[in-house]
């Protein structure tokens, strides 16, 4: 199986702009940059703080890791062949390959890999 990179977490909100003056004001963190109304990602050093309304979250209410791989396929086919579950994919978005599941305990993934642009 390929490696693996947990790069993002991603938060849910009801309110983008409350939840980027939050970390940006309150923690001091830096933008690096926002989707709209829906979404923004915060620099939180080695990992990124996502924040994302129901319209862009994968699991909207939960904790979501984000992993990057090689191997979306591979990755979600090892979490249900585990006892995991995939919620959607493995299927290409906009801007990356991606599959959306749970562990066998029920925590929220998110495996992705970009897109060659």
């Amino acid at each position: 199986m390929g490696e693996y990179d947990v790069r993002m977490v991603v938060l849910s909100t009801d309110d983008l702009e409350e939840s980027i003056k939050f970390y940006t004001e309150t923690l001091g963190m830096a933008l690096k940059f926002r989707d709209g109304s829906h979404f923004a990602a915060i620099d939180g050093g080695s990992v990124t703080i996502a924040l994302a309304t129901a319209i862009d979250h994968p699991m909207p209410g939960k904790v979501v890791v984000g992993i990057k791989t090689d191997d979306v396929d591979g990755a979600a086919e090892a979490i249900e062949a585990s006892g995991g579950g995939i919620v959607k994919g493995p299927y290409n978005d906009a801007h990356e390959r991606r599959a959306v599941v749970y562990d066998n305990k029920g925590n929220s993934l998110v495996f992705y890999k970009p897109l060659a642009q």
